[in-house]
């Protein structure tokens, strides 16, 4: 990770409700991260500390640990952000690492003429850097109904190499607001809670993937996102865009 300066209030994070920080950084494309206002709105309410966000050509960039800001039973005993299983929760054996991740995502979406199926490993990335993971369990498209009860209390955990993932709708995000921008998908579109922002309701009118066209705050015009849903997908079922691109945080298993 390039050279960070770290904001004084890094360390509440950890503690208070998400806000719109981004961490200022140089990059090594010559491009200056600091001045936010030449971003996207919505890329501009990333958060983390462990996270740089910039733009490179037709791409956002985002840089990433992948670690949430947040407890989980997944940090370790002697962590300080370490908290108790929930009730009911069948913790598995890993411990969150940081990752080295790096997102390309286009800056100005276009919608593909077919829609590609997600992956294994990170499908697009919540605005606390942590990466999203699809509606499946692992290889040959195994049900997620097999892990979920490893859940933390904010619906994460991480896989064999230490990679802190969501696969449903990231709780501590939505905590207080069940519509806020929750990140952005591979394909640049973004991804909310499960209620839209102009009526506080449940759409009624998502496709099969978990989308729809509409207005929200960070994109006053409208445009194409997915929302969280409490069914399957849970998040993005396919891209309808054209996808961008990830490395790092190696080998991507659930």
């Amino acid at each position: 990770m390039r050279n960070k300066i770290l904001v004084s209030m890094v360390i509440l994070l950890f503690a208070c409700n998400p806000s719109d920080i981004i961490n200022p950084s140089s990059n090594s494309d010559g491009n200056t991260s600091s001045d936010i206002s030449n971003l996207p709105l919505g890329f501009r309410k990333f958060l983390d500390t462990y996270t740089d966000v910039y733009i490179s050509g037709d791409y956002v960039v985002i840089e990433t640990e992948g670690i949430p800001n947040h407890q989980s039973p997944y940090w370790g005993s002697n962590h300080s952000n370490y908290t108790s299983p929930h009730s009911g929760m069948a913790i598995n054996p890993n411990i969150i690492s940081a990752q080295n991740f790096k997102f390309y995502i286009p800056i100005n979406p276009t919608v593909s003429n077919v829609i590609s199926s997600t992956s294994l490993g990170p499908i697009g990335v919540s605005i606390n850097g942590v990466p999203f993971f699809n509606q499946y369990g692992g290889p040959n498209n195994q049900p997620l109904s097999n892990e979920i009860a490893s859940f933390d209390v904010y619906n994460g955990h991480p896989q064999q190499t230490g990679q802190y993932h969501y696969h449903w709708e990231p709780l501590y995000l939505t905590s207080t607001d069940s519509s806020v921008l929750i990140g952005y998908s591979m394909d640049g579109f973004p991804i909310y809670g499960p209620t839209n922002q102009t009526d506080g309701n449940y759409p009624t009118d998502l496709d099969n993937i978990n989308g729809h066209t509409h207005v929200t705050d960070e994109y006053p015009d409208g445009i194409y996102h997915y929302h969280a849903t409490s069914t399957v997908p849970y998040l993005v079922g396919g891209y309808k865009g054209v996808v961008g691109s990830a490395s790092g945080g190696g080998y991507y298993t659930n």
